[in-house]
């Protein structure tokens, strides 16, 4: 794997300031609506930073766009268009985007989360697992039955990283706890993912959060039988006004401008550009009135203690499902590592598939 490049988001604001006078022709693409509160909406919001932001910039978008060969045809139809900079942001698009990368050397791409580049692709993505175990925190300081539950769609190393980090947090201020988990197999299925939330609460689970494109249905569910949630993705307290805790929530526009400005002055990479709490990539969202002022406090502590590098996600000792030992006391997995984690931690109640 390429080395990771953090970008500040100082550098961002720097290159806000230095603009071409040439329009660019931006694309988007998302694999469903952009209204979706949650992983889309998140991306869409960073679109729309950019045309704030940026004078000379227009952008187009596409949404409910799946993960098949239906992406690429999108895609070089932007290319047609006149689009310079696409943004295909969903997961599954990866190796589509490589394949229209290959057939126009010209135009760049920026694939959110991918591991892969080429030479006019790159990645960016950022660690949210950090934000998860604050939200993790906040959990563990507020559940009674030291039951949580987390609704995930498919065992891929983003969704285990914040399944892990959640649990750990929690555990980290209330050692007794325990994350049931329960996959959809889908990024969008709301009738499952309602099922789900069901299910956790029924057996014992007091907070539920999740890793699927949208937390409006979990979170729905767990204001309606009167449990607490945390978002994913975006703020969706809006939906769950009296169990919010807290969401992991993205911040893409600074990145985006980032990245599309490079396009324009020469300066694009072929690399995997990450953010963090640091960057403000990545967030906390507001809290919830179910969080008291002290819990809130605990959270923030911590938030300043991974902004310091002063404490550490993954951070040894790391415990498996079956008590074995996988990172060592003293030692701390790398963000390539992390990028590339495949096991459940201690704690965490649910087989990979």
């Amino acid at each position: 794997m390429k080395k990771v490049i953090r970008t500040l988001l100082a550098t961002s604001i720097l290159a806000i300031s230095v603009q071409a006078a040439a329009e660019t022709k931006v694309g988007f693409i998302y694999v469903g609506p952009k209204s979706d509160y949650g992983y889309n909406y998140a991306q869409e919001q960073g679109r729309l930073y950019l045309e704030e932001h940026m004078d000379d910039v227009e952008t187009v978008y596409f949404e409910n766009i799946p993960e098949n060969a239906d992406v690429q045809r999108v895609m070089e139809r932007m290319v047609r268009s006149g689009v310079e900079v696409v943004f295909p942001t969903s997961y599954g698009y990866l190796d589509h985007a490589l394949k229209v990368a290959e057939k126009y050397p010209d135009v760049h791409f920026a694939h959110s989360g991918g591991l892969k580049t080429s030479d006019n692709l790159m990645t960016y993505f950022a660690e949210i697992d950090q934000a998860m175990y604050l939200a993790g925190v906040a959990a563990g300081l507020t559940t009674g039955t030291n039951q949580l539950g987390f609704i995930a769609a498919h065992p891929i190393p983003q969704v285990l990283r914040n399944i892990n980090a959640f649990t750990r947090g929690a555990q980290s201020v209330n050692p007794e706890v325990t994350t049931s988990v329960i996959w959809t197999s889908s990024w969008s299925d709301p009738t499952r993912e309602a099922e789900a939330a069901e299910a956790l609460i029924s057996g014992g689970a007091d907070v539920l959060t999740g890793h699927v494109d949208s937390p409006i249905n979990y979170v729905q569910v767990a204001e309606r039988r009167g449990v607490y949630s945390v978002g994913y993705h975006a703020d969706a307290s809006q939906f769950a006004p009296k169990g919010w805790l807290v969401g992991a929530i993205w911040n893409w526009g600074p990145m985006m401008v980032n990245i599309v400005n490079s396009a324009k002055d020469g300066s694009w990479k072929s690399e995997h550009l990450r953010g963090d709490l640091l960057t403000e990539a990545a967030k906390l969202s507001d809290f919830g009135s179910a969080v008291s002022e002290e819990d809130q406090q605990t959270v923030l502590d911590r938030r300043e203690a991974i902004m310091n590098e002063e404490l550490q996600v993954w951070a040894g000792p790391v415990f498996g499902q079956d008590g074995k030992v996988i990172v060592k006391e003293g030692d701390t997995m790398t963000l390539e590592e992390t990028e590339k984690m495949d096991f459940l931690v201690q704690g965490v109640q649910g087989r990979l598939k």
